[in-house]
């Protein structure tokens, strides 16, 4: 065989391995979601000091007290911190700390501050996403260089993740609720210490990913619906967007605006990436809500490894605050998130060949019991961190599921930061699916006050 032959079949081979689909782990290992590993993929046993417990099924009945719709304002009530860092003693915890968090630290010695509690592994799901997340860690697997997915459903499409992409996927994929709906604040935090009100409304999200009557072969790809009315300020009252979001890698999201001044609805093919976000007055991107949102064929994406990290989790109550107790001037009020140690997956993210976006560099933390974002650092093209995110999860035990929202995205250099979905006065509920024609374009359209 010729030299020239051989060259063509290695490239033959390299193109055709890299355009298949590569499923995720072997029965064998699978196995171990029913022993080692929770059902989600997490480390079940704690860390050596005691200070992660082991899990031990998650929050899954209901807590006693108040509620903000479905969600308990305290899960673990009367429970005091076991620390305090600040900048003062923040290098003592430095391992465990984000550069973003420590950045805050740094910036803000004063008034920002960790309160860290104690550990509680709430994350949980429905039995049904359990049996699914079995069966996706042998049948799903990454296509398209990992851009999209087949063979899943359900459930945690990768629970034992080998790549990046499939954790970016697991959290794409995480557990929700068939269907919510909520209200929802969006808060920008102005340099000079002042806050501004960027939009208030309501939110409905639905997900045909992890409808209990769907399935392998009837899912049509699209795992999340999102249809919003604002209300407040009064310029913006019956602004209103819906978005479809799917894995499909040559048209992951349709976008459909309703413009007040106009009166018509239109296609908003720029409701994405690294647009600025018109909802929150442009204070951020489009792709950092929910810490991360939209395709994810942008960017490289690195699986780092796993390790201990403080982050916030279980924030019930600071989202149960009213808005005037849940800021201060430049940041959220620190005397009201609660932060966990929690085991995360570290994700590096870097532009793609052949692509752009604003922020070149992302590091992203993903909590390993949820699949839920909790930290992103964002870098410039300078490679100077730039953007600090930080989101702030809650259980659910009604659905049962640890979920993501609000975030909380800081501009370093700015000296700003912006609120998205904050729930600060508002509720979260979950409701009986919609019908399919509540998300379309012609809906919107029908729906508007104005």
């Amino acid at each position: 065989m010729t030299k020239i032959k051989l060259l063509l079949l290695s490239t033959l081979s390299i193109s055709l391995c890299a355009n298949s689909a590569f499923a995720a782990v072997s029965p064998d290992e699978a196995a171990k979601l029913k022993t080692s590993l929770t059902p989600l993929g997490a480390e079940k046993a704690g860390n050596a000091d005691g200070s992660i417990p082991a899990w031990t099924g998650g929050l899954t009945k209901d807590v006693a007290g108040a509620k903000f719709g479905d969600v308990p304002v305290d899960p673990f009530p009367g429970e005091k911190p076991l620390l305090q860092i600040t900048a003062k003693n923040a290098a003592q915890y430095a391992d465990k700390l984000s550069e973003g968090t420590k950045a805050l630290l740094a910036k803000y010695p004063e008034t920002f501050h960790l309160d860290v509690y104690p550990t509680h592994r709430t994350a949980a799901a429905p039995d049904s996403v359990y049996q699914n997340t079995f069966a996706n860690a042998t049948r799903c697997k990454t296509t398209s260089n990992g851009l999209s997915v087949e063979g899943c459903y359900g459930g945690i499409p990768f629970p034992i993740p080998k790549t990046g992409n499939e954790v970016i996927w697991n959290f794409l994929l995480r557990v929700e609720a068939e269907s919510i709906q909520m209200g929802y604040t969006n808060i920008i935090g102005n340099a000079d210490g002042t806050r501004t009100l960027a939009s208030r409304g309501v939110e409905n999200w639905q997900y045909p990913y992890y409808f209990k009557d769907g399935a392998v072969d009837k899912w049509n790809g699209q795992y999340a619906l999102l249809r919003f009315l604002t209300n407040e300020p009064p310029f913006k009252a019956g602004e209103s967007l819906v978005t479809h979001d799917s894995i499909n890698a040559q048209e992951p999201r349709e976008a459909w605006q309703y413009l007040v001044g106009q009166r018509r609805v239109r296609r908003a093919p720029t409701v994405g990436y690294d647009t600025p976000d018109f909802v929150a007055s442009g204070a951020n991107y489009f792709d950092e809500v929910h810490g991360f949102i939209g395709h994810p064929d942008r960017y490289d994406w690195k699986l780092v490894g796993k390790k201990e990290m403080y982050i916030p989790y279980n924030d019930n109550k600071f989202n149960a605050e009213k808005r005037e107790d849940a800021f201060v001037a430049n940041h959220i009020n620190p005397d009201k998130v609660r932060w966990e140690l929690h085991r995360v997956w570290e994700l590096e993210a870097t532009v793609a060949p052949g692509k752009r976006h604003a922020v070149p560099k992302r590091k992203f933390f993903i909590d390993e019991d949820s699949w839920t974002v909790s930290l992103v650092d964002g870098y410039d093209a300078e490679g100077k961190l730039w953007r600090v995110s930080q989101v702030l999860p809650f259980v659910v035990p009604s659905i049962p599921a640890v979920v993501v929202k609000p975030v909380v995205i800081y501009n370093l250099q700015a000296k700003t930061y912006s609120v998205v979905q904050g729930l600060n006065g508002e509720t979260y509920s979950v409701i009986p699916r919609k019908p399919e024609n509540f998300f379309t374009g012609n809906s919107v359209a029908s729906g508007s006050v104005r």
